[in-house]
C-alpha cells in the first residue's frame, strides 16, 4: 500500500466563493476525451501543453449561425474573421462552410489570398493598412472599409495613377447605448462625420461607394445595441440612395458576438447570461427588415462572426508541475501552461477539468503558470480536487484569440492538434523548437564566444 504523501497542518480561511441564486458552482465532471479521442493519449502522443480544435464543433457552431440568420434575412453573408484564428486549417473549415474572409492587415490579407480566397469576397478593414496593402487589394477587387480621412486621401492619391475604382465602404462607429463608445475607429454617425466621408467619396468619383461597415464593441452582451447600430446604419444607407442617388449594395455589422465564457468579475456565469446567436439576429435582421426598404432595395447583411464560432470548439491540455501552500495557507497548483499560452485567462474564468478520475474531496486553490511573473495566473481561485504532479487538466472554449495572441516569452509554443469529424488527430501546427525561434536571429561575428 502506497504511503501518502504528508502535508504540515495549516488553518485554512473559509472561502466559499462568490454565491449567486444558484450556489457555489464546483468545477470537477472530468473530461477524459475530447471528439472520442482520450486526452491522455493527445498528451502523451503530442505533448503537454497541447490545444486541440474541434473540426466537429466548428462546422456545426457555423451552421447553426447561419441558420439563425439566413431564416430571418433573405440575403446573408459571413465574413470569417482572420483575427480571431487564423491558422489555415481553421480558416479552410469556415472557408468550405461559404464563409468569405476578413482581415486587418496586410499579413491575413495575404494569408487568405493564399488560402485560395478570390479577392472579390475579401473584406478589408483595420486602420492600419499601408500603401502597398491597398494597390493589392484595389487589384484583386476586394472590399476595402475606409477607417480615417488619411486613408480615404492615400485612395484618392492611388487612384489618380490607376484606372479602376476600387469598391469601398467607410466604417462608422455610433453611440448604441454601450459606453465607453468605440469611437476610435471609423466616422462618427453623430457629429455627420460619416456622412461628410460618404460625400467626399461620392462627390470624388474616384471611387465606388457599395457598402457600410460598423463594428460597435467585443464581447457585447446588449441586443438591443445592435438593433440601435442597425436602424443608424439603415438610415445611412437610405441616405445614400435618396440624397446622393447611389445605391449601397451592403451592411456589414460586423462581429463582437460573445461566446458562453465567464468574464472575470461576473455575477452569473457565461452560461447563464450570454444572449443567443438567434438572439443577435433575431435584433438586427428585424431593425433592417422594419426600416422601410422596398424588397429589392434590402441591403445584403454582412456578418464577420469571430468568437462565437470557434471559442467553445477549443481546448487546452495542460499538465500540473507541482503543489505547494501559499503563506496564507492557500494551494497554489502550478500547470505547465501560463498566460503566454492561454491570453485569455487576463479576462475569463475558463472552465477548467480534470483528465483522470479523482475522489470527491476539493479544495478552493490558486493556479499558477510556469513563468517568472507575478501576473502568472490562470485562475485566482477555483474548487477543483487535489491534483498530483504529472495529472492532466483541460481547459474549454480555449480557440478564438488564444493562438492568435500568444507570446514567445520564456517558453516555446506548443503544438496544435484539429480533430476530424471522423474522430482522427491532424497536427494543423508543430510544437516550436529551440531552433525554429534561433531562425530569424544574427549574431555579428565580433559577439561570436571561441574559446
Amino acid at each position: 500500500m502506497q504511503k501518502l504523501k504528508y502535508e504540515r497542518p495549516f488553518i485554512k480561511k473559509l472561502n466559499a466563493g462568490l454565491m449567486n441564486k444558484f450556489g457555489t458552482r464546483t468545477e470537477t465532471q472530468p473530461l477524459t476525451h475530447i471528439d472520442g479521442v482520450p486526452v491522455k493519449k493527445l498528451a502523451e502522443q503530442y505533448g503537454s501543453p497541447l490545444f486541440v480544435l474541434s473540426e466537429r464543433q466548428i462546422r456545426r457552431n457555423t451552421r447553426a449561425a447561419l441558420r439563425a440568420f439566413k431564416t430571418r434575412y433573405p440575403n446573408v453573408q459571413f465574413a470569417w474573421s482572420y483575427k480571431t484564428n487564423y491558422l489555415n486549417a481553421v480558416c479552410n473549415i469556415f472557408h468550405q462552410e461559404g464563409s468569405w474572409a476578413e482581415v486587418v492587415s496586410g499579413v491575413e490579407y495575404r494569408k487568405a489570398l493564399g488560402n485560395k480566397v478570390p479577392g472579390n469576397q475579401i473584406v478589408f478593414n483595420g486602420p492600419g493598412k499601408q500603401k502597398a496593402d491597398l494597390l493589392l487589394a484595389i487589384q484583386h477587387d476586394s472590399l476595402i472599409h475606409i477607417d480615417h480621412f488619411d486613408e480615404l486621401y492615400t485612395l484618392f492619391e492611388i487612384c489618380n495613377t490607376i484606372s479602376k475604382k476600387p469598391r469601398v465602404a467607410i466604417r462608422v462607429n455610433m453611440d448604441t447605448g454601450v459606453y465607453p463608445v468605440w469611437d476610435r475607429f471609423g466616422f462618427n454617425f453623430e457629429n455627420e462625420e460619416a456622412w461628410s466621408a460618404i460625400t467626399k467619396i461620392v462627390s470624388s468619383g474616384k471611387l465606388q461607394l457599395v457598402g457600410l461597415h460598423c463594428h460597435i464593441g467585443t464581447f457585447m452582451l446588449s441586443t438591443s445595441a445592435y438593433r440601435i447600430a442597425a436602424t443608424k446604419m439603415c438610415s445611412l444607407v437610405m441616405r445614400c440612395r435618396n440624397q446622393l442617388n447611389n445605391p449601397l449594395q451592403y451592411m456589414d455589422m460586423g462581429g463582437g458576438l460573445p461566446s458562453t465564457n465567464t468574464l472575470k468579475g461576473a455575477y452569473l456565469p457565461g452560461v447563464d447570461t450570454v444572449p443567443s446567436v438567434d438572439d443577435f439576429a433575431e435584433a438586427i435582421t428585424t431593425a433592417i427588415l422594419d426600416y422601410g426598404f422596398k424588397q429589392d432595395e434590402l441591403p445584403t447583411l454582412i456578418m464577420e462572426c469571430g468568437r462565437v464560432l470557434i471559442d467553445d470548439a477549443g481546448y487546452l491540455i495542460g499538465s500540473v508541475l507541482a503543489n505547494k501552500r501559499l503563506s496564507d495557507g492557500r494551494r497554489a497548483t502550478i500547470l505547465d501552461f501560463g498566460v503566454n499560452t492561454l491570453f485569455t485567462s487576463f479576462w475569463y474564468d475558463h472552465q477548467i477539468s480534470p483528465a483522470q478520475e479523482f475522489t470527491q474531496h476539493t479544495e478552493n486553490m490558486v493556479l499558477y503558470g510556469p513563468l517568472c511573473m507575478n501576473i502568472d495566473v490562470v485562475r485566482e481561485s477555483i474548487n477543483l480536487p487535489l491534483l498530483n504532479a504529472g495529472d492532466n487538466l483541460v481547459v474549454h472554449k480555449v480557440g478564438a484569440y488564444n493562438m492568435t495572441q500568444w507570446m514567445q516569452f520564456i517558453m516555446s509554443r506548443p503544438a496544435i492538434v484539429l480533430i476530424d469529424e471522423q474522430q482522427q488527430p491532424h497536427v494543423v501546427r508543430q510544437a516550436e523548437t529551440l531552433e525554429y525561434m534561433e531562425q530569424p536571429e544574427q549574431v555579428p561575428a565580433h559577439l561570436m564566444f571561441n574559446k
